[in-house]
């Protein structure tokens, strides 16, 4: 494979990050309108640690260990 079609997977795959992210940040503030900056962003880093469905984390083997 070469280095422009790997660049380009890798641009994707952030691109698509980013996506999810900020579509996630539009939901928390439609269902919590009251909630600061500082909330929201608490309420994205949450819900980037525990999704549903990917509790173990996204790729297949043992689940990370998180500090704390």
């Amino acid at each position: 494979m070469s280095l422009d079609v790997s660049a380009l997977r890798i641009r994707l795959a952030l691109d698509l990050f980013a996506t999810g992210e900020a579509l996630m940040r539009q939901q928390l503030r439609r269902r919590h309108p009251e909630w600061t900056e500082t909330e929201l962003r608490q309420g994205l880093l949450e819900w980037l640690r525990e999704r549903p469905g990917a509790e173990s984390g996204d790729a297949a083997g043992p689940p990370p260990v998180r500090p704390g």
